[in-house]
């Protein structure tokens, strides 16, 4: 990708020359000796710009400090903006604007759109692990998703899954015993309210039953016929069938994608009919403001809720945080943004680290949150947990394609009304059918 840098650069008509500063569990050495320094760093002057969102500010000011002290020659500027909408811009642009930042939050799945574009700087990724400390097996955990050709394009920042969240109160009120395995189909209609029509929650579903909604080689087992379906799978659709069918019923808003958030926060809150919202570590605080206090909530590994007799599986996802390429030809410029990087992730900050961005680290293990809020703690715990048996996410470009093609496929049931699990299924196999021909 220096090539075409370098091509951007000569091109540009203003080049600002300090760009890089326009921006499992393991043991191990942990947090210790986590940022290395050379002279051409600590000498040269060296000025970097690093996106954060609002809520992470606090925690990326302490984390400047620390560098600032070892490199006393670098000028660090945050700037305060969501990742989604920092890497919208650099898709819109290129890597020589001067308004993307050089160190960045990225969701794994957008890494091979972003290496194409040639926008990430490689880096010794493995090599800064060891620094770093606390990761049990780098290239099959986090690490290896963002490698690419034999190049790491990012650091891995944050493991990603779903849990349960159980509202205590609405549990007892419904006789259900959230310390067991919980069977979904054996419910009531409400009483786990999840948009199974969004792919991100639904794969936690078909994960259950080994349905493969798209796999690396562009085969599906969407576009099979039912009767090629495995029971296991065909217990899949006659579940989701019926919990569809008992929301249409029953007029709720379950199956309208833009009301169905709001309907679910009501009917979670204290005396509703939600006993478990499935969500993630990030949604902490958001949920508790659901239920009231802390003291009215548990947390649950998600494969302790079980569907057809499997437990709901999600997927092994998680972020990285990359260094723009224009940072790429300049040394003392790229120690300074992995230097950053590893203070991010030092595990010696992850209580920090979790209570400004509800972010749980890999390469940290539940020893390192010790004296962390004791609901916080149960978080992270059943984040592991659930982490422990999730999918391995697919991150190959195509796979953006089964989002919408899912979502419209469960959707277009509430128009079409079938009659059956079987009939539903079709519906499910058409939009799949007409996904895959955009591959030939």
């Amino acid at each position: 990708m220096k090539k075409l840098l370098v091509t951007l650069l000569v091109a540009a008509t203003s080049i600002n020359f300090v760009a890089c500063g326009s921006s499992d569990k393991g043991d191990g050495n942990k947090g210790e000796e986590n940022v290395s320094t050379s002279s051409s760093a600590t000498d040269e002057k060296v000025t970097l710009k690093v996106q954060a969102e609002k809520e992470w500010m606090p925690y990326y000011e302490k984390v400047k400090e620390t560098i600032v002290e070892k490199y006393p020659n670098a000028t660090i500027e945050l700037i305060e903006t969501g990742s989604f909408d920092h890497l919208d811009v650099l898709d819109q642009t290129d890597a020589t604007n001067s308004d993307v930042a050089d160190v960045f939050a990225l969701p794994a799945d957008r890494l091979y759109g972003l290496a194409k574009n040639q926008v990430l700087a490689a880096m010794p990724a493995d090599e800064m692990a060891e620094e770093v400390g606390g990761f049990a097996d780098f290239d099959n955990g986090l690490g290896g998703n963002f490698q690419i050709d034999g190049e790491y394009l990012a650091f891995p920042y944050n493991i990603e899954t779903l849990i349960g969240y159980v509202n205590v109160e609405n549990a007892k009120t419904a006789n259900i015993d959230t310390t067991q395995n919980i069977e979904f189909t054996d419910l009531g209609y409400n009483q786990i309210l999840t948009t199974v029509h969004d792919a991100w929650y639904g794969v936690a579903f078909t994960n259950s039953a080994d349905f493969e909604l798209l796999a690396k080689e562009l085969t599906s087992d969407a576009t099979k016929e039912w009767a090629d379906l495995t029971d296991e799978q065909k217990s899949l659709f006659e579940g989701l069938y019926n919990y569809w069918k008992a929301h249409k019923e029953n007029n709720t808003s379950l199956w309208d994608k833009d009301a169905a958030g709001g309907y679910i926060d009501e009917q979670f809150k204290t005396g509703g009919s939600d006993v478990i919202k499935i969500d993630g570590p990030w949604a902490t605080s958001s949920v508790s403001e659901l239920v009231g206090s802390a003291d009215n909530m548990e947390i649950i590994p998600l494969s302790q809720i079980t569907f057809n007799g499997q437990p709901l599986k999600h997927w092994k996802g998680g972020w990285g945080l990359g260094i723009n390429a224009r940072c790429e030809e300049n040394e003392a410029q790229m120690e300074v943004a992995e230097a950053f990087i590893k203070e991010i992730v030092n595990p010696e900050n992850a209580k920090e680290l979790f209570d400004a961005t509800g972010k749980v680290l890999e390469n940290a293990t539940i020893a390192d949150y010790e004296g962390i809020d004791e609901l916080q703690l149960k978080v992270i715990e059943a984040t592991y947990a659930s982490y422990e048996v999730a999918e391995n996410r697919p991150l190959f470009s195509e796979y953006g394609q089964v989002w919408e093609t899912w979502q419209n496929a469960l959707l277009s049931w509430s128009a079409k009304n079938p009659a059956n699990a079987e009939e539903a299924y079709k519906e499910v196999k058409a939009s799949f059918d007409g996904m895959m021909a955009n591959f030939n």
